[in-house]
């Protein structure tokens, strides 16, 4: 299932680079786009939508939270990566080399069961990092790891990803903090998962998805939304027929636009509140440099 799942967003990204590369031909008869406010052209992620700047470590709110001290040692350390749609940043089982700090990528962590399902138990983008298990004694989860959203990040070696731990510092506080509002997010996807219905469970995932991206257009199937809940393609089909038919959203293949932020709060049920709030209390007091 997990490769499935790889497959279908690497199915989203191909389809999005024909269909650039189709109009590609084109592009020396049309006005050059448009350059940003920094004076320069804004940067192709990798799923085909672009940003404004390139993105920095600090723009990862963990690594933007260090002081510039703690900061300082880390850089050369931090390698850039792209985070194309659909990598596998990591197997169920398998020994995590690196541990990884999305700036314009997201993060699905995801658990497949005996008979092949699956469902996500948590989202990572620029609040966190993907690796926890390796500074929490495991070095290896049962989990597995997959790029839901195409971007970039930041890698580091997991030993020294360890050994910065281990030295007790601001580093330390702020992963254990991180931690704990990531419990609570698996706590909460489980309980929504559970008693909510597919409609609200849709308005969770996209504003939790919205939280962690500049704009309101997101690459995304709505077969890939259906595996991240664990339900039916045809449950999220209606759901988001029904929020579309309200103007809270429109779609085409592979894209979802979000019209109305206030109206998927309005059809959200409190689960989006609870982990809103939880990485407010923890992680929301912090000044970023």
């Amino acid at each position: 299932m997990l490769r499935a799942i790889a497959l279908s967003c690497v199915a989203v990204s191909t389809a999005l680079t024909l269909r650039n590369a189709d109009s590609s031909d084109a592009t020396h008869k049309r006005p050059q786009p448009a350059r940003s406010l920094a004076g320069r052209a804004p940067e192709q992620r990798t799923d085909g939508q672009k940003f404004l700047s390139a993105p920095g470590p600090l723009d990862n709110h963990l690594l933007g939270a260090l002081p510039a001290s703690d900061f300082a040692p880390l850089v050369a350390h931090l390698e850039r990566v792209p985070m194309p749609l659909g990598e596998m940043l990591y197997e169920p089982g398998g020994r995590l080399q690196h541990v990884y700090f999305p700036t314009t990528a997201i993060v699905s962590l995801h658990y497949t069961f005996e008979n092949g399902a699956s469902a996500e138990v948590a989202g990572v983008g620029n609040e966190g990092m993907v690796g926890v298990s390796l500074f929490m004694g495991g070095n290896t989860t049962p989990s597995s790891a997959v790029v839901q959203t195409g971007g970039y990040g930041y890698r580091m070696a997991s030993d020294l990803l360890i050994a910065e731990f281990q030295r007790g510092g601001p580093m330390m506080r702020l992963l254990l903090r991180y931690s704990q509002a990531l419990l609570t997010q698996m706590a909460q996807t489980g309980a929504c998962n559970r008693h909510h219905s597919v409609s609200q469970q849709l308005c969770r995932w996209l504003l939790l998805t919205l939280d962690r991206l500049p704009l309101n257009d997101l690459v995304m199937t709505q077969e890939l939304i259906a595996s991240m809940l664990g339900v039916r393609r045809e449950s999220v089909t209606e759901a988001a027929g029904q929020l579309k038919d309200s103007g809270v959203i429109s779609y085409r293949r592979g894209h979802i636009t979000v019209l109305d932020r206030n109206g998927l709060q309005d059809h959200v049920c409190e689960c989006y509140g609870v982990v809103k709030a939880e990485f407010d209390r923890l992680l929301g007091d912090i000044l970023y440099q």
